[in-house]
C-alpha cells in the first residue's frame, strides 16, 4: 500500500497552486424583524390543547400571506406558540413570521380588533415595536405644550354671497377658473388660480372635482396626485398621493375621498383615503379576485370596463361588484362587512338607493332561475323586494332623486330572440310591500328619466332606435280621479290614485338627450353629439310652453343646483380631442326658460364645465309653502334687484359723475372770476355794461315751415 507522500507524487502536476479556502453559502441574515409581529388575547388553553389551538391560529394567519419556513428541526416554521411550563398551559400569545413585511403590515390591518371568539379579541403588534416598548422607562409624565389653533378655511363661505349666487369652474388650456353667476347677465371670475401662476406653476393639470356639497375642489395633478382647496380665497387643504390619478370621486357625505389611476398592473390602483386626517385607509387593484375570465381572449379582457365602487347615501358602506358577488365595505375601517361578501349569482349591475341603505341590483337568466331586480337592506342583507323577469335582454335601474321610486327598463326578447321590445318596471320603494307596476312600451326606449322632486318621469321612444324623430312621453306615478259629489255637497271631491297615468306626448321630436330641472316642472330636449343639430327645447311640462334655441355641436347640457341656470358646452377630452372645430369650443350660459344670458365663450381647448353642488336644506313642505306665497317676498326680491341694479349704474357711472363734478367746479371758478372782473371790463367800456339786458333791442319773428303734406280722397255716401 503507498503512502500518501507516494501518492501526492504521482498526481504531482494535477494540483493547483491556488490555495484552498473553502467559503460556505449562507442564506442573507436578517438584522431586523420587520416581517414579524405578535398576537395576543388569545385562549390560555393547557398544554394537552395546544396542538389544536395552533392549528386554528396558523390557519387563521396564513390567510393574510406565506408564513417564513426554516430547515431547522426544532422551528420548522415562522410561527411559534409558547407554553407555560410552570402552569403547563398557553401564555395567550403567539409570534409569527411572514415570507414579506408587506403580509405582516397587512395582518396588523386586518387581524387588529378581530373576534377569535365570543371572549376574545385578537390584538396585533408588529415585533419591532414590541421591542421598543420594552425599553421603554418609566417617567413622571409631563402634559404637553398644545400646539397653537389654527383656524381651518370656512369651507361653505361661498353660501354666504349676499346675492345668493351660483359658482361654477371651467378648465381650458392650461388655465382654471371659478366664476360667479348671478342668472341674470355675464359670470364674474372668483378665482383664476393666481397665486399657483405668480409661483409659475398651473392650478391643474388634468381634470377637476367638486364634492357633493361644494365645499372642496379637487384638481388633479397625475404625477403628485389629487389636491383639495377650499374656503373664500381657495386656500390649499390637503394632498393625496395617488401617481397617475385620472379619476377621483367623493364620498356622499364629503368624509372619504376615492382614486383611480386606471392601470391593470398596479395592486393598488384605487385608493381610498379619509379627507379630515389624510389617512390612506385602504387600497384595492383595479378589478376583483376572479372577476375576468381566464379563459377569454387578451383583446375581449382589454374591453371589459372595471366595476365601479359606490357609496351609501350616509358614507357608511363602500361596494363593489365581483363575480357573483357585491363586496361590501364599512367605514371608516374598512374592513368587509360581517367578513363575507354578498351573494348575488349572475349580477350583471347594482346601485345604492340615494337616501337609504338599499342595493338594488339584478341578474340575468342563469340555468333554470329566471332574470330578476332584487332590493337588500343593508346592513340586515334582508331581501325587501325581488322581481322575476322572462325573456330579458338587458335592464337599466334608475333611482328618482329621492329614493321613493326605483324604475328598471327593461328590454325583452321573443322566444325567436329575433325582435325586441320594452317594458318599464315601476317600484313604490316606501310603500308597504314595495309594489311594481309593469308599463309596457311599444316602442324603443332610448332615454328615461325621473323628475327630481316629484312623482313625474319622461322616456324617449320610437318605432326604430336609430329615429331622428322621436317622441317624447310624459308619466305621473298617481292620477286624479273625479269621484261623485257627496250627499250635502254641491263639488265632486278629486282623490289621489296610486297610478301610473300618461299625462302627455310630444310627437316628431329631434332630441336623443332629455334634461330635467333640478327644480322640476322644466325639462330640456336636447338634440347633443357632432352629427345632431345641436337643438334645445325647453319645455314646461304644467303651463305647456316650449322655447326653442340652438347650440352648435353641443355635447353636454349641465343645470345649475338651483334650476335658474343652465350651461351648454362643446368640450373635449384632454389628450385626446381634436382640433377640427376649435371655433366652436366654449359654453353659453341660459335661464330655465330659454333665454341666452352671455355669448358664447370660445376657446381653443375647452376641457370641462362643472357647477359647484350645494345641499338641498328646504323640505318639500317649506317649499311648498315659499311657493304658495311667492306674491309675499316678490316684493322684497324686486326691490333687493332694483337695489343692486342702482349699485351697479353707480358703479359705471363713477368716473363720468367724477368728470363731471370736475367739470361743474372748474366752471363756478371761473363764473366767480369773471364776475370780480365786472367793474374793469366796464371801466374799459366807457361805462359800457355788456351783460345788462336793458342795451339790447329784442324782436321776435316766428316762421313756419311746412315739412310734409299727404293728400287723401274722401268720398261721401
Amino acid at each position: 500500500m503507498a503512502s500518501i507522500e507516494e501518492e501526492s507524487a504521482s498526481l504531482d502536476g494535477y494540483f493547483s497552486d491556488t490555495p484552498l479556502e473553502p467559503r460556505p453559502s449562507y442564506p442573507p441574515l436578517l438584522s431586523t424583524f420587520e416581517r414579524s409581529i405578535i398576537l395576543t388575547n388569545l385562549p390560555k388553553v393547557p398544554s394537552s390543547k395546544h396542538e389544536k389551538l395552533s392549528k386554528v391560529v396558523l390557519k387563521l394567519v396564513s390567510r393574510i400571506g406565506n408564513i417564513a419556513t426554516y430547515e431547522d428541526e426544532d422551528s420548522p416554521t415562522g410561527f411559534y406558540l409558547p407554553i407555560d411550563e410552570a402552569n403547563d398551559a398557553t401564555v395567550g400569545c403567539a409570534f409569527v413570521e411572514y415570507e414579506t413585511e408587506t403580509d405582516a403590515k397587512k395582518a396588523l390591518e386586518v387581524l387588529q380588533d378581530y373576534k377569535f371568539d365570543k371572549n376574545h379579541v385578537l390584538k396585533v403588534t408588529l415585533y419591532e415595536r414590541a421591542s421598543s416598548l420594552a425599553n421603554v422607562t418609566e417617567e413622571e409624565f409631563t402634559m404637553p405644550e398644545p400646539e397653537p389653533y389654527k383656524e381651518r378655511a370656512n369651507t361653505m363661505a361661498w353660501l354666504e354671497d349676499s346675492c345668493q349666487r351660483d359658482q361654477f369652474a371651467i378648465r381650458h388650456g392650461n388655465d382654471t377658473g371659478v366664476y360667479w353667476c348671478d342668472g341674470k347677465g355675464d359670470p364674474v371670475l372668483d378665482y383664476g388660480g393666481e397665486r399657483e401662476k405668480k409661483a409659475g406653476i398651473n392650478w391643474c393639470d388634468y381634470y377637476i372635482q367638486w364634492s357633493p356639497k361644494g365645499s372642496y375642489f379637487a384638481t388633479l395633478v397625475p404625477n403628485k396626485g389629487v389636491i383639495l382647496w377650499g374656503g373664500k380665497d381657495f386656500e390649499k387643504l390637503g394632498r393625496f398621493p395617488a401617481p397617475g390619478v385620472d379619476f377621483v370621486t367623493f364620498s356622499p357625505q364629503e368624509n372619504y375621498i376615492l382614486t383611480n389611476n386606471n392601470n391593470r398592473n398596479d395592486p393598488q390602483a384605487i385608493k381610498v383615503f379619509s379627507i379630515r386626517t389624510g389617512k390612506l385607509l385602504r387600497a384595492f387593484p383595479l378589478y376583483p379576485k376572479d372577476f375576468l375570465d381566464d379563459k377569454l381572449p387578451e383583446a375581449e379582457r382589454q374591453n371589459i370596463p372595471p366595476p365601479a365602487f359606490q357609496w351609501s347615501h350616509d358614507d357608511k358602506y363602500l361596494a363593489r361588484m365581483g363575480k357573483d358577488l357585491i363586496s361590501i365595505f364599512e367605514t371608516p375601517k374598512m374592513s368587509l362587512l360581517d367578513k363575507r361578501s354578498l351573494a348575488c349569482d349572475g349580477i350583471n349591475e347594482f346601485q345604492f338607493s340615494p337616501k337609504a341603505n338599499i342595493i338594488a341590483y339584478w341578474a340575468p337568466e342563469h340555468k333554470n332561475s329566471p332574470a330578476h331586480v332584487d332590493l337588500i337592506e343593508l346592513p340586515s342583507r334582508k331581501s325587501l323586494r325581488q322581481k322575476n323577469l322572462f325573456n330579458v335582454t338587458k335592464c337599466s335601474m334608475v333611482w328618482q332623486e329621492d329614493g321613493e321610486y326605483l324604475g328598471v327598463k327593461v328590454t325583452r326578447h321573443t322566444k325567436s330572440k329575433k325582435t325586441l321590445y320594452n317594458n318599464l318596471e315601476l317600484f313604490r320603494v316606501n310603500e308597504p310591500g314595495i309594489p311594481v307596476e309593469m308599463l309596457d312600451i311599444k316602442d324603443a326606449v332610448m332615454a328615461f328619466q325621473w323628475e327630481p322632486t316629484g312623482s313625474r318621469f319622461a322616456i324617449l321612444h320610437a318605432e326604430n332606435p336609430t329615429s331622428t324623430k322621436v317622441n317624447v312621453s310624459f308619466y305621473d306615478m298617481f292620477r286624479t280621479s273625479s269621484e261623485p259629489a257627496k250627499k250635502g255637497k254641491k263639488k265632486a271631491e278629486n282623490a289621489i290614485v296610486a297610478e301610473v297615468n300618461k299625462v302627455e306626448t310630444l310627437e316628431g321630436k329631434q332630441c336623443n338627450c332629455i334634461f330635467w330641472s333640478p327644480a322640476g316642472r322644466t325639462i330640456i330636449l336636447a338634440s347633443l353629439g357632432d352629427s345632431a343639430s345641436g337643438t334645445l327645447e325647453f319645455y314646461d311640462v304644467e303651463n305647456k310652453t316650449l322655447t326653442i334655441k340652438e347650440h352648435y355641436r353641443a355635447n353636454q347640457v349641465l343645470w345649475d343646483p338651483s334650476g335658474r341656470t343652465v350651461a351648454t358646452t362643446v368640450s373635449q377630452p384632454i389628450g385626446g380631442g381634436h382640433f377640427k372645430f376649435a371655433m366652436d369650443n366654449g359654453y353659453i350660459l341660459w335661464t330655465f326658460q330659454g333665454k341666452q344670458l352671455s355669448q358664447p365663450r370660445s376657446f381653443e381647448t375647452f376641457y370641462q364645465f362643472q357647477w359647484r353642488p350645494r345641499e338641498k336644506l328646504s323640505s318639500k313642505e317649506e317649499i311648498a309653502e315659499i311657493s304658495k306665497n311667492i306674491k309675499k317676498y316678490e316684493k322684497q326680491f324686486n326691490a333687493f334687484d332694483e337695489a343692486k341694479k342702482r349699485k351697479l349704474r353707480l358703479e359705471e357711472t363713477r368716473e363720468k359723475r367724477k368728470s363731471r363734478a370736475a367739470f361743474r367746479s372748474t366752471l363756478a371758478r371761473l363764473k366767480e372770476w369773471r364776475a370780480r372782473q365786472k367793474q374793469e371790463r366796464k371801466a374799459l367800456l366807457n361805462g359800457y355794461d355788456s351783460e345788462d339786458e336793458s342795451n339790447y333791442v329784442i324782436h321776435e319773428v316766428v316762421m313756419e315751415t311746412v315739412l310734409s303734406s299727404k293728400e287723401e280722397l274722401i268720398t261721401t255716401a
